[in-house]
């Protein structure tokens, strides 16, 4: 299965024009990013401690939910 920060990273641009890209580009730069991940609450841990980069955490919510749409529940069926 295909970690969070692997589907994040579909998302990057070099000019984001909106906050999931922005979020990728910023995760893509935190070398400490739980890169291998695929549980919500490792992730959003991390992130409330170290996520200075994401103006919300709405924007975490966000991108696992599409992450679990286009991911997860394929896993599942």
């Amino acid at each position: 299965m295909k970690s969070f920060y692997h589907y994040l990273m579909k998302y990057r641009h070099p000019k984001p024009a909106d906050d999931i890209s922005r979020f990728a580009n910023d995760a893509y730069d935190d070398h400490s990013f739980p890169k291998s991940s695929d549980d919500y609450h490792e992730i959003s841990s991390y992130l409330e401690l170290n996520g200075s980069y994401l103006q919300s955490l709405v924007i975490f919510d966000e991108a696992w939910e599409l992450y679990e749409t286009e991911i997860l529940k394929k896993t599942t069926i």
